[in-house]
């Protein structure tokens, strides 16, 4: 399975589902829930799902310090 080139682009400002689930290594339907909870934070533009190129690294950040907390 290759990658997508864009999926280590450092100028995208915006992913795409599919692009921020690849990115945490998970499916797109559980990034889709991430999205809907609000755990992961997307923006609509016209149509389009979109979600922050620093999201990802952020709900990550966030998963890391609960444990700790914990």
């Amino acid at each position: 399975m290759s990658t997508a080139p864009t999926d280590n682009d450092p100028t995208l400002v915006l992913l795409t589902v599919e692009e921020a689930a690849r990115r945490l290594r998970i499916g797109r339907t559980t990034c889709f829930a991430l999205i809907r909870t609000g755990e992961l934070e997307s923006i609509d533009i016209g149509r389009l799902r979109r979600v922050p190129a620093d999201a990802p690294a952020e709900y990550v950040a966030r998963q890391r310090a609960a444990r700790r907390a914990a």
